[in-house]
């Protein structure tokens, strides 16, 4: 992933702001609900737009709603629902880090996904195989 071994705090920001897109991608890991890590045989997967999630932490947990839009940039999720009103009584909705949610529906349609989900799912046996053995 290219990360960076230093322990200090300044380094680590600084990796995390200068990171490219398409390894920003990987930040965005949820946990699935279980009877989704029954039916997909992973634990975690990227959240996008158009899975249903349910909030974890915070001002809105237990709030459940579709991805509207992933902010690559910010490293944030925009929820169905999940929104604020501005001074001009405008809503808005209001940002929320992939870690404090939990994916209850994924959006299988797309075939790359399905691939992600089989290569995930590959890698899980074979360490299952490695500890037997």
């Amino acid at each position: 992933m290219g990360s960076t071994r230093s322990a200090k705090p300044g380094k680590q920001r600084k990796h995390l702001a200068e990171m490219p897109l398409h390894l920003r991608h990987k930040l965005f890991n949820a946990p699935l609900s279980d009877e989704l890590r029954e039916k997909l045989g992973v634990k975690r997967l990227p959240v996008r737009q158009g899975d249903t999630v349910r909030i974890m932490r915070g001002e809105f947990k237990g709030h459940e709603g579709k991805v509207v839009e992933v902010d690559l940039k910010r490293v944030r999720l925009f929820v169905e629902g999940v929104q604020r009103k501005k001074a001009d009584g405008s809503p808005v909705y209001v940002p929320i880090h992939p870690s404090k949610v939990m994916i209850i529906k994924a959006d299988v349609s797309d075939k790359r996904r399905l691939d992600i989900v089989e290569r995930r799912k590959a890698s899980v046996t074979q360490l299952k195989q490695q500890e037997v053995a």
